[in-house]
């Protein structure tokens, strides 16, 4: 299983502890690969560095210098997960060519595509019993760091090893008329996703998130599951089918 584990699942230090404790667990029934981001810690570290950050379509415009504080916050972040999850190893994606990328956009700057990943890395580590936790930092044609969107690294790292992948967020999963817990879709096809994203009822924020898991069906994904990373249990229950919204072909 892959986990895509992001900033909303980070928001303190408890709820990042209480997740990664439920990687621990699933790792105890199946091997796991969990892919993270950082957005609170990367907003730290640029602003400390006085660095604006700027968005378009939902990624972040990154300068040479912005590039240098995000892998050095994420370098960071990712020993701390390692360690809390236990049992596994810290890697960046410029690691061993874990992740190799291209520039997705010249319009922003260091913005990378993942292109390759390197499966024989992560056979091994999950083949000796380590959970590989891995940073969305991957390694461009210049062989300089490039910032990838945690959403598609996992999608592309799930698609790869032709894995299943759960990506945590801040939402229950998809709704079919948002707020309604009631509307709350426990299934959608790929079709269904489609026509949800034409006629607005899949809007907003969800929007990347339903991509990312549609382009990880692409890469070779047999499921994706949107599920809250803020509610006890959700990763056992995810893979039983019970939590979240499963995204199929």
């Amino acid at each position: 299983m892959i986990v895509k584990y992001g900033g909303n699942a980070m928001k303190s230090v408890e709820l990042r502890r209480a997740v990664a404790g439920e990687i621990a667990a699933l790792r105890s029934g199946m091997p796991v690969v969990v892919v993270h981001g950082g957005g609170p810690v990367i907003e730290r570290e640029l602003a400390r560095r006085g660095i604006t950050s700027e968005f378009r379509n939902g990624l972040r415009v990154t300068s040479p210098e912005a590039m240098d504080a995000i892998e050095m916050a994420l370098a960071q972040l990712n020993k701390q997960l390692s360690q809390d999850v236990g049992g596994a190893v810290g890697l960046l994606g410029r690691d061993s060519e874990l992740l190799v990328a291209e520039v997705q956009d010249p319009a922003l700057g260091r913005v990378g595509r993942v292109t390759r990943v390197n499966t024989g890395l992560l056979r091994a580590l999950l083949g000796a019993g380590i959970t590989p936790v891995v940073g969305c930092v991957a390694l461009g044609p210049d062989g300089e760091a490039l910032n990838v969107n945690a959403d598609t690294a996992a999608g592309a790292v799930a698609g790869a090893l032709g894995e299943g992948i759960v990506f945590l967020t801040d939402v229950d999963g998809v709704y079919r008329a948002y707020p309604d817990p009631d509307s709350l879709a426990p299934h959608l096809t790929r079709a269904e996703a489609e026509a949800g994203m034409a006629a607005g009822w899949i809007a907003g924020g969800m929007i990347p998130k339903v991509r990312a898991a549609l382009d990880a069906l692409d890469a070779g994904a047999p499921f994706a599951v949107i599920a809250s990373g803020t509610n006890p249990g959700v990763l056992a229950a995810a893979v039983r089918g019970e939590a979240g919204t499963r995204v199929t072909p």
